[in-house]
């Protein structure tokens, strides 16, 4: 039924000004905007919503995976750029909050709204 679709995703934020800075400055993602709505444009011709809600609530787990071959590199660039990365309890991660060893290396981050990103190992 849907095998034809171009199916896509989206999220909730609380505050669509604060998004559209940390996905289109912060983390260098084309962005636009109509209607109150922001898409994310990412590789592969894929887009994203991000949807204003009042009520948000962060979500619990990682709604968007940014595949890089060094995630060291990005950390690093990441952290220059004022992000902060995450630590969680059972979840080794080094000084960098990267973890490693435990499948593939990542290390997770939020957005000004709370939802958990991250950026993960991709072989090239």
């Amino acid at each position: 039924m849907f095998q034809d679709t171009k199916a896509f995703s989206g999220f909730s934020v609380n505050d669509i000004e604060a998004a559209r800075s940390f996905y289109g400055e912060t983390l260098g993602l084309r962005v636009s905007e109509e209607n109150g709505l922001l898409t994310l444009h990412v590789a592969g011709g894929t887009d994203i919503l991000v949807y204003p809600k009042e009520d948000h609530a962060p979500a619990s787990f990682t709604i968007l995976n940014f595949p890089v071959e060094d995630v060291e590199k990005a950390v690093d660039e990441l952290t220059a750029r004022g992000v902060r990365f995450e630590r969680y309890d059972g979840m080794p991660a080094d000084e960098k909050g990267i973890m490693r060893g435990w499948g593939p290396t990542i290390a997770w981050f939020t957005d000004p709204a709370g939802n958990v990103l991250s950026v993960i190992e991709s072989p090239s």
